[in-house]
């Protein structure tokens, strides 16, 4: 397992989206039950907002949200995938499905269950969560704790 950190690039389906965003090359993937996540499918890994950036594609941008209005569920315009999101885990880090980054940067995912359907509780649970919007620097130890 590598925490070391490498320049992903990624976007929709369409190509219209596209992004770069610097984290491991071994990510740490939640796969949450909720409503919504169990409707998409929606499996991410989280990085700090800092780390990402949205190179085109702002303007092909359309953003649901439901329930408490925190997370921030954006879908391309055109071709209707959602690469990223503001997770109501981490409004100050990026969610983004490890199926939209190009091939060749990811060398593992590691899969983490998250009870979306009792979200306050399993909160609760896990509060190490809001540690992957924090840079990298001040959570390599928490991440590979969680990891284990």
């Amino acid at each position: 397992m590598s925490l070391t950190n490498v320049t992903h690039y990624g976007g929709c389906h369409c190509g219209q989206i596209r992004f770069k965003v610097i984290a491991p090359s071994t990510v740490i993937v939640f796969d949450c039950n909720c409503s919504i996540c169990t409707k998409k499918q929606n499996r991410h890994f989280i990085v700090p907002s800092t780390d990402f950036t949205l190179l085109q594609g702002e303007n092909h941008l359309t953003t649901y949200t439901f329930g408490t209005h925190q997370a921030k569920h954006q879908f391309c315009k055109t071709c209707g995938v959602q690469s990223f999101y503001v997770p109501r885990s981490n409004p100050d880090g990026i969610g983004l499905m490890p199926h939209c980054i190009d091939e060749g940067t990811i060398a593992e995912v590691l899969t983490k269950t998250f009870n979306g359907q009792q979200w306050e509780e399993s909160m609760g649970k896990f509060p190490e969560i809001k540690k992957f919007s924090q840079h990298p620097s001040t959570n390599k130890k928490r991440r590979a704790e969680i990891s284990a």
